[in-house]
């Protein structure tokens, strides 16, 4: 997706909003789809000049996002309405919140940290408490160990045995 700078966002709001030129015709012109120029219209008309200079990333914290769609389901509103409303840029970002939140409630809307892990973290990945020896848990746990272990030695193997069949190279002088 194309990003496009204040000025150029500023002049298709106001070239729509003069009367000269219909959402469709501007998207042409653009080379974007008019319900991206029908949504940076609308966000002018309701914040005014400052929704148009707004970042193209923001972070929202999970009980904003919780309150979006609340509110989205309360008032019946769309994606786009309520991206209006709530001046966030693309409508996109609030459709992939619904499914997020469908699919693993208020703890998938919370903002995962980007980039690799640190060391330090890297084995430590939950600070669960360790299930009792015996238990259901621990047993499901141990399996899925045994089964990574049981994958990792079979293309140990099957490495080793490629490497035995291949002609071995030899340089002559």
């Amino acid at each position: 997706m194309a990003k496009y700078s204040f000025e150029e966002k500023l002049s298709a709001v106001l070239r729509y909003v003069e009367g000269g030129e219909s959402y469709v015709t501007l998207a042409r012109s653009m080379g974007t789809s008019e319900s991206v120029v029908m949504n940076w219209v609308k966000q002018y008309e309701h914040h005014g000049i400052e929704a148009l200079c707004k970042k193209s990333y923001t972070n929202y914290s999970a009980q904003f996002k919780l309150d979006v769609l609340n509110y989205m389901i309360d008032n019946g509103t769309s994606p786009n309405e309520t991206a209006v409303i709530f001046n966030i840029a693309s409508p996109a970002t609030i459709r992939t919140w619904r499914i997020l939140f469908k699919k693993g409630g208020i703890d998938a809307l919370k903002s995962k940290k980007k980039g690799r892990q640190s060391v330090n973290n890297s084995h430590n990945k939950t600070n669960k408490p360790k299930p009792s020896k015996g238990s259901v848990e621990a047993l499901q746990a141990e399996i899925e160990q045994l089964r990574m272990e049981n994958a990792y030695l079979k293309k140990l193997n099957a490495l080793v045995q490629n490497k035995e069949k291949s002609p071995k190279k030899t340089k002559h002088k």
